[in-house]
């Protein structure tokens, strides 16, 4: 069985902690031009933060966040999380604004940075080497495939080299990574991708399911035809694969991702969140 991330944050604080998603303003450099426009074919309009606080105040959106959740979680501690679009493309001295005001509050324990492995020059793992000191840091890397053909099709705009080095460098800083791994992507292997995670040294992955929303390219390419969605079964059985290939000491923060239930457009199987971790869960188990 693997350790899940419920289990490891426990081991790690004594508590149960919620991660509070926040919005840091950030854009990518695949949208604006500097890598490429439009992004990665299955990036919604919200850069995945679907689900993250607004606002240009991080103090204020934690307590939002907080505020939603800490009924649910008495006595528990909380990580700062930014998770819309590329959460280190910024100068130095911006993110050094934005990272120490999340980590200031005494209820956070720690901060998670979802970013790309191509926006992660030398001043900025300084930066996360120095916040590191103070509070845990981890850094999400949007990973999802390991085939470079594939990746160009999704639209990512780097090559798993990069990923590589980007990986090799934070673990040299002392900073946990996790890498998101997407099931479902045409003509890939998400084993193989999970493989190549783990000899690169990841700490953690996250795992999602390959959704199809509303205003993406992707949606476009759904309706041509060309992308068929995993039935949930399917999706069970490759997960179970790439379960099977992690080591012991690898954590598994997900075992699938939803989007917004408003722009759902497939699998429409993956709306009912509770069924489907149950489904999947008890799958797992045998």
């Amino acid at each position: 069985m693997y350790k899940t991330a419920n289990d490891y944050y426990k081991e790690k604080y004594g508590c149960k902690v919620y991660k509070l998603s926040l919005d840091g303003g950030f854009t990518c450099p695949n949208r604006d031009g500097a890598v490429g426009v439009g992004g990665c074919i299955f990036c919604s309009a919200l850069g995945g933060g679907e689900f993250a606080e607004s606002g240009t105040n991080i103090t204020e959106q934690l307590e939002r966040a907080k505020s939603r959740v800490e009924a649910k979680i008495k006595n528990g501690k909380y990580i700062a999380y930014f998770q819309s679009f590329t959460n280190t493309y910024a100068s130095v001295n911006r993110l050094k604004e934005l990272f120490y005001e999340a980590i200031k509050p005494d209820y956070i324990v720690g901060i998670n940075i979802g970013t790309r492995p191509d926006c992660l020059p030398n001043d900025v793992i300084e930066l996360l080497k120095e916040l590191n000191k103070i509070k845990p840091v981890t850094i999400e890397l949007g990973l999802q495939t390991s085939n470079d053909a594939v990746a160009v099709y999704m639209n990512r705009g780097y090559k798993s080299e990069i990923y590589k080095d980007a990986v090799s460098r934070l673990k040299a800083a002392g900073i946990e990574v996790i890498t998101h791994i997407i099931i479902g992507l045409p003509n890939d292997d998400p084993v193989l991708t999970t493989k190549f995670a783990v000899n690169c040294g990841t700490n953690g992955v996250k795992f999602h399911l390959l959704h199809i929303l509303k205003n993406t390219k992707l949606a476009e390419e759904y309706k041509k035809g060309t992308v068929k969605p995993l039935e949930l079964e399917e999706y069970a059985e490759i997960l179970k694969r790439c379960i099977s290939v992690l080591p012991n000491d690898v954590i598994v923060h997900r075992i699938t991702g939803d989007g917004a239930k408003k722009d759902l457009i497939a699998p429409l199987w993956s709306a009912d969140k509770k069924k489907t971790l149950n489904f999947l869960n008890k799958y797992l188990r045998y």
